[in-house]
């Protein structure tokens, strides 16, 4: 059973929670809840790695996404994992809805970050790590928090590549250590990021308010001092934005850590098996987190 924090209100939609809900299952048929003592009990001398998802998941799809992916994980004795739901599907991708996708995001962090401060005092430490527009989520988690944050894993950021630098600027230095994921193979943000500054009234790549999406070309020059690199996906992998994170499909390959990027040209982990895709993350995830 996957352990989930949940800061949704409602399956579908809707704005966040006012408090977090701890729930544990692999789906919607055995989503049950968890007494706050039972939790801490569980995570208590642990290392956490607390993980979510991005835009357009619902609560069912972000519990078969996250329990599917804990599966794949590599993650050294004594930890836990933890996934986080909040309601990304209440919001468009980044540039496209830019008065409520802040909003929306920040609001989750502000009921999360209390939560994790109070609740997951007992653990070793605390990581997080987000694919697409959920990194907006983790970042203001790491803001609000009063604890600092061991690692953070930003995987297909939907958000600005300069946002280490300017909008969650605050956030690095509450990180011990960051990385990215990024790929130039990811259609969606390169699609999405022109419209959206489009939208915004950035007309142009070579105007000054242009930016890239995070997830894409990875940070604005130059990286903080805390930023692990290599952080680019071979363009010969072919990643797609939803091919980090999957709901449902055949067995993943499996893929040993440690887990690294690799040099352009290197082919495919797991000979390219079925699910390799999530399967390497999660085990560059893994890599990373230890």
């Amino acid at each position: 059973m996957t352990t989930f924090l949940d800061v949704r209100v409602s399956p579908v939609g809707g704005n966040p929670a006012l408090n977090v809900a701890v729930n544990e299952g692999t789906s919607l048929a055995n989503y049950t809840g968890v007494t706050l003592s039972e939790f801490q009990n569980g995570i208590l001398g642990k290392h956490l790695l607390i993980a979510t998802h991005g835009f357009n998941v619902d609560r069912e799809s972000g519990i078969a996404c996250l329990s599917n992916w804990e599966g794949l994980l590599h993650l050294p004795a004594p930890s836990a994992f933890l996934g986080l739901l909040w309601p990304g599907d209440s919001v468009w991708l980044h540039g496209l809805d830019y008065p409520e996708e802040p909003r929306v995001a920040n609001e989750v962090g502000a009921v999360v970050a209390p939560f994790l401060d109070a609740q997951c005092a007992g653990a070793a430490s605390i990581s997080l790590a987000s694919h697409s527009l959920g990194a907006r989520v983790v970042l203001e988690t790491a803001i609000q928090m009063k604890r600092r944050v061991r690692r953070a894993i930003l995987m297909a950021g939907a958000i600005d590549d300069d946002c280490l630098a300017a909008e969650f600027q605050d956030a690095v230095g509450q990180i011990d250590a960051i990385s990215v994921l990024a790929s130039k193979k990811d259609l969606v943000l390169a699609a999405a990021f022109p419209l959206g500054n489009f939208f915004g009234g950035v007309l142009t790549a070579g105007h000054p308010w242009f930016h890239a999406a995070l997830g894409r070309d990875g940070p604005s020059s130059p990286p903080p001092a805390n930023f692990l690199s290599p952080f680019e996906i071979p363009d010969g992998w072919d990643f797609g934005h939803l091919d980090y994170l999957r709901v449902s499909g055949p067995p993943p390959a499996v893929v040993p850590i440690p887990a690294i990027v690799p040099a352009p040209g290197t082919p495919p982990p797991a000979g390219g098996g079925n699910g390799w895709h999530e399967a390497w993350t999660a085990a560059f995830c893994s890599t990373r987190f230890t």
